[in-house]
């Protein structure tokens, strides 16, 4: 697949965020459009920004924000004057900061080192094992955690609804390797795609995994299709690859972003259950954070014959035992 990059002025690389719901104030996302196209990836539709369609576009055309860390530095010492220097910053809200043109224009690493010259926390959501290549910041500049998304480790599961990104392997042994290096990581298990992978065996193999490797903090979040360009781009690849199962997600998704809150309630209650019984989560009752820019949501069971599925029930939102072809 030809990749077109492109610089883009920007006038502020650190941008305030001012949803109440968001557990931070500030973002920094130093690229536009992201080579790992994941089909769910509900920043696609801001392509539409940049008069680009969200098809696959998102994924081919990437814009990268020329000369971000210099911009970033300039708006700090103006905050920094004022006595306003940011609490936490979070990177990675829109679109992967280590996304394969990071390792050539490095824009996400001049821009920790900008934060930490200035001491400012950060946290940093990837899928990339890339990561790991600035470990001596990390180390030493005051990361608040490394999230790493990963919702599951079957390859087929994976191949079809993020091709491009790293394997589920490489971003667990990342992650055993920033959690041995004393940088605190959290697992962010999303999106949980219903009916694919939002069983409790799913669950339990993923939590087994991230023990072993030490991680100690686990989110789970369900599916969201937050625009129609996001639905409508995934549900060609659910069709694609699993469409007995694309009338079960036309009525969970009808209308909405969501599926109904008891969906949502029944498969985070099945998938923490496990997370809980290991120790990688509290078993307090409190809602799950908004990391990311948006909620992580995506879910995986089975499947079976088309004639026997049943209709997604609100309240129940039970995985099928399905066998996918």
């Amino acid at each position: 697949m030809k990749r077109i990059t492109k610089p883009i002025a920007a006038k502020a690389v650190l941008n305030p965020v001012r949803s109440p719901s968001m557990p931070f104030r500030w973002s920094i996302n130093p690229y536009r459009g992201c080579q790992h196209g994941c089909s769910f990836c509900y920043a696609r539709s801001t392509h539409l920004f940049l008069d680009q369609p969200a098809d696959d576009t998102f994924q081919r055309h990437i814009f990268w924000k020329a000369g971000a860390p210099d911009i970033l530095r300039n708006q700090l010492v103006r905050l920094a004057r004022l006595g306003k220097l940011p609490d936490h910053v979070a990177i990675g809200t829109a679109t992967d900061p280590y996304q394969p043109l990071e390792a050539e224009a490095k824009l996400t690493r001049g821009c920790l080192e900008v934060l930490a010259e200035f001491g400012v926390p950060f946290s940093v959501t990837t899928r990339s094992p890339l990561i790991l290549r600035d470990l001596d910041i990390l180390r030493a500049a005051p990361a608040r955690s490394v999230n790493i998304s990963l919702h599951t480790l079957d390859t087929e599961i994976w191949r079809r609804f993020e091709p491009a990104s790293p394997a589920p392997r490489r971003r667990l042994e990342a992650a055993g390797r920033l959690a041995e290096a004393g940088v605190p990581v959290n697992i962010f298990v999303a999106p949980v795609l219903p009916y694919i992978t939002d069983s409790a065996e799913a669950a339990s193999e993923l939590a087994e995994a991230f023990q072993a490797r030490g991680v100690r903090g686990v989110m789970v979040d369900v599916l969201e299709l937050a625009t129609p360009e996001v639905k409508l781009w995934f549900f060609s690849v659910l069709r694609r690859h699993y469409p007995e199962l694309a009338p079960l997600y036309g009525r969970l998704y009808h209308r909405s972003s969501r599926p109904p809150e008891s969906c949502r309630a029944a498969i985070r209650r099945r998938l923490e259950a496990e997370f809980i019984r290991r120790g990688l989560m509290k078993s307090n009752g409190s809602p799950q954070p908004r990391p990311g820019g948006a909620t992580i949501r995506q879910i995986a069971a089975g499947g079976a014959d088309a004639a026997n599925i049943p209709a997604a029930s609100a309240t129940v939102c039970a995985p099928l035992q399905l066998t996918l072809f």
